[in-house]
């Protein structure tokens, strides 16, 4: 049985979270987040600075999600506070990135350079042409966008050539190689 749903969620000074009938809205200085409570079965009580989450009934279901919407209330309240950071790398020949307001333009061996938009509430800014940095206060829109980032290029496993997380292990493969036939003819 998990106990993290249990454990309280401490709200750090500057930080405002409130309930009205199903949704959880956290603001602070990085930014205003909002989450719906995707189970009736919880009840959430805001008391001394702390987020308590409790359960209504005692299925499966609910316990499931009992842990997991304390996660994401984390995640909304640590992202009010400090936006998350993920960074990409392009590696390969003449690949490279580059930025103009909100859409990110990856040159990545293609015949055309791919553009992505980023959504509102991320930026993304690009040191040396080929690394990425990418911010945000939503843990989940900034995974969603550099997997989107990660997709353009998957990392090849015979050169390396792509784009990756910084210090993602790419489990190289061995290319073809010449067997060197002995001999010939008849």
């Amino acid at each position: 049985m998990s106990r993290v749903g249990n454990s309280p969620i401490i709200i750090p000074a500057g930080v405002k979270v409130a309930v009205n009938g199903g949704m959880v809205m956290v603001e602070g200085p990085k930014g205003k987040l909002s989450a719906k409570i995707n189970s009736p079965l919880l009840a959430i009580d805001i008391k001394n600075g702390q987020v308590l989450l409790s359960r209504k009934a005692e299925d499966k279901l609910t316990k499931s999600a009992h842990g997991t919407m304390r996660a994401h209330i984390m995640n909304m309240v640590q992202g009010a506070v400090a936006e998350y950071v993920k960074v990409l790398e392009v590696q390969g020949v003449g690949y490279k990135a580059a930025v103009a307001g909100n859409k990110l333009t990856l040159n990545v061996g293609f015949t055309h350079p791919v553009e992505i938009v980023l959504p509102q509430g991320i930026t993304a800014s690009v040191e040396k042409a080929t690394v990425i940095t990418v911010k945000g206060a939503n843990k989940d829109a900034l995974g969603n966008i550099c997997a989107k980032i990660r997709e353009v290029k998957d990392p090849d496993p015979y050169k390396g050539k792509g784009v990756r997380f910084q210090n993602e292990y790419i489990r190289r493969k061995a290319g073809k190689t010449a067997t060197g036939t002995t001999g010939g003819g008849k």
